[in-house]
């Protein structure tokens, strides 16, 4: 039966790179997950296994060690264009690189009367950087984003007025826990070399502050407005970006029933509270910039 070769990539995954920048008694630390993806004219290394026109997966391995040395770790945007035009300006077989970027957050030790230690850290524990750069030889596409942000409001929400059928058992809730672990994307508009990119260090920081202070401010009554309004708070904010998405695990808290030992959980007057981490709900969604079309996969784990 006649067959065709569809779409195909190849690369070198989860190059695990650490740059360590000593300015005098005081070093810099940039940390991260580096995943090269290659295309273009590779037909007959599938039909016929000709390496002709295949860069080996080590070599891209190599190349990001390579340009950690002589180009630095600015940002992790900024280290994933260099590679990404490398790739396809450098081999005529290569028409489109995506290189996505992990990036893990180091602080630096405090030392008793000696202030901070400059050459001491211990890893942050909180979300992960992250960003992916596409370039096929004339445009650009930046997605930036983070995972593993884990937020809670004590109050401020409800759950109520909701469909309601045989199968339901769910109380309303007037006051309830909101919690999830935010996986959220954004896409800049930058498209290339003729403008001025961001700041991508100062982007990533002032959206990851308008999120959490839309989360903060935000009086849900559904954890899909609460996405809403952060997404919302971006764009408002950071005219560089034009699509937000987000996965959002609504991480549930259920009242203990402490009743069979006489113990009243009453939330006025410090309720117990049992975290499920399984099942949960899952709440997804895009927010756009008027007249901005969608591009960031529904999947965000998607190529």
């Amino acid at each position: 039966m006649p067959t065709i070769l569809g779409q195909n990539q190849y690369g070198k995954a989860e190059n695990r790179v650490v740059k360590i920048t000593r300015d005098g008694a005081t070093h810099h630390i940039k940390d991260l997950n580096v995943s090269i993806a290659l295309s273009g004219d590779m037909e007959e290394v599938h039909y016929s296994g000709s390496n002709a026109n295949v860069l080996p997966t080590d070599t891209t391995k190599n190349t990001v060690f390579a340009f950690a040395k002589e180009h630095g770790v600015e940002s992790a945007e900024q280290f994933g264009i260099h590679l990404a035009r490398h790739f396809v300006t450098s081999q005529d077989a290569i028409h489109r690189a995506r290189v996505r970027v992990e990036e893990y957050a180091w602080e630096r030790i405090a030392v008793p009367d000696a202030g901070r230690a400059g050459h001491s850290f211990v890893r942050k524990g909180q979300e992960t950087r992250l960003t992916q750069i596409t370039y096929d030889g004339e445009r650009w596409e930046v997605v930036s984003g983070l995972k593993d942000l884990t937020v809670l409001n004590s109050t401020d929400s409800e759950f109520r007025g909701y469909v309601k059928d045989r199968y339901t058992t769910l109380e309303e809730a007037y006051d309830r826990i909101l919690a999830t672990s935010v996986s959220g994307r954004w896409r800049f508009n930058w498209t290339g070399d003729d403008q001025p990119a961001p700041d991508w260090d100062d982007s990533y920081e002032q959206v990851r502050r308008h999120l959490l202070e839309a989360f903060a401010e935000t009086y849900s009554r559904s954890l899909q407005q609460t996405l809403h309004r952060m997404g919302a708070r971006v764009l408002d904010h950071r005219g560089e970006i034009d699509e937000v998405r987000f996965s959002l695990p609504n991480s549930h808290h259920f009242l203990v029933d402490l009743e069979p030992f006489g113990l009243e959980n009453d939330t006025a007057d410090g309720a117990v509270y049992v975290a499920a981490d399984r099942p949960y709900g899952l709440i997804e969604g895009t927010v756009l910039r008027e007249g901005c079309e969608a591009r960031i996969p529904v999947d965000l784990t998607s190529p």
